[in-house]
């Protein structure tokens, strides 16, 4: 979603999120090449960023990459703005008990950002990784979250995701999705049936208030030659215990809940 509309603190917030999606330092053509700014416009917000310290500029291989001031920035927010620090020891016993990966996520608008994850005993290569953002309307802590979010929310978001076809059985319509939502919150938890990634499947509970107002999400994932979505739903009482131990947790600290609850 376009931050255009928030003036020139959007814009450039556009370009540092562009910086970031590549993954990698990246030359200033292809940033242009996937920017909606023209090239003078683009030019002097990158110049700026980089003067501020928000971008770095490394002028032996012409490529820009998030800079120092960024990451002390988002090394803050993980501190103060995230479940991760006091999560971090519930979700530690959750993995050793388990022996499968486990994720930790909230929305950000209306995407997923994993802010914490531990690995399985045999880890898995996946796309989630810690501080990366994916797709709501295919993950299984995606779809927890979305299911617990008063209905004005839910809308506002579902109208924002892509409904892009991943596999086979990815949702491809809000429909089709909202049917699912009802679901899980008749039923406290979901599944990611390889809606995302071939091959990876996870079981996810929400983390919410006393009032259910979501703070966030907690996973299991394995993959399909590993498990089952029968064996992961024999985790669920094991989930839902830490989930309710991060959220009494998070009762007593001032966390800022998310805008869109």
């Amino acid at each position: 979603m376009s931050a255009s509309g928030d003036g020139t603190v959007g814009k450039a917030l556009e370009v540092l999120d562009q910086v970031a999606s590549f993954g990698r330092p990246v030359r200033f053509s292809e940033l242009l090449d996937a920017s909606p700014f023209p090239k003078a416009t683009l030019y002097r917000f990158v110049q700026t960023l980089t003067n501020q310290g928000m971008l770095s500029f490394d002028p032996d291989r012409g490529m820009y990459a998030p800079g120092v001031r960024l990451v002390r920035l988002a090394h803050a927010a993980w501190q103060t703005a995230s479940l991760a620090p006091i999560a971090q020891s519930h979700i530690d016993q959750l993995s050793a008990d388990v022996g499968e990966t486990v994720h930790l996520a909230q929305l950000d608008t209306a995407q997923v950002i994993y802010v914490d994850k531990r690995n399985a005993a045999e880890p898995v290569q996946m796309y989630s990784q810690s501080g990366k953002v994916g797709p709501a309307y295919c993950t299984g802590v995606g779809k927890v979250m979305l299911a617990y979010l008063p209905d004005p929310a839910l809308a506002e978001v579902l109208a924002q995701q892509s409904y892009h076809r991943f596999t086979d059985t990815t949702h491809t319509s809000e429909a089709s999705l909202r049917g699912e939502l009802a679901d899980i919150r008749a039923n406290g938890y979901g599944f990611d049936r390889e809606e995302h990634e071939p091959g990876i499947i996870c079981v996810a509970l929400p983390i919410l208030t006393e009032t259910n107002r979501v703070l966030g999400a907690l996973s299991v994932t394995s993959t399909t030659t590993r498990t089952n979505l029968a064996g992961l739903e024999s985790l669920v009482d094991r989930i839902r215990a830490t989930a309710q131990a991060i959220s009494k947790e998070a009762a007593s600290w001032h966390f800022p809940v998310n805008a869109n609850t």
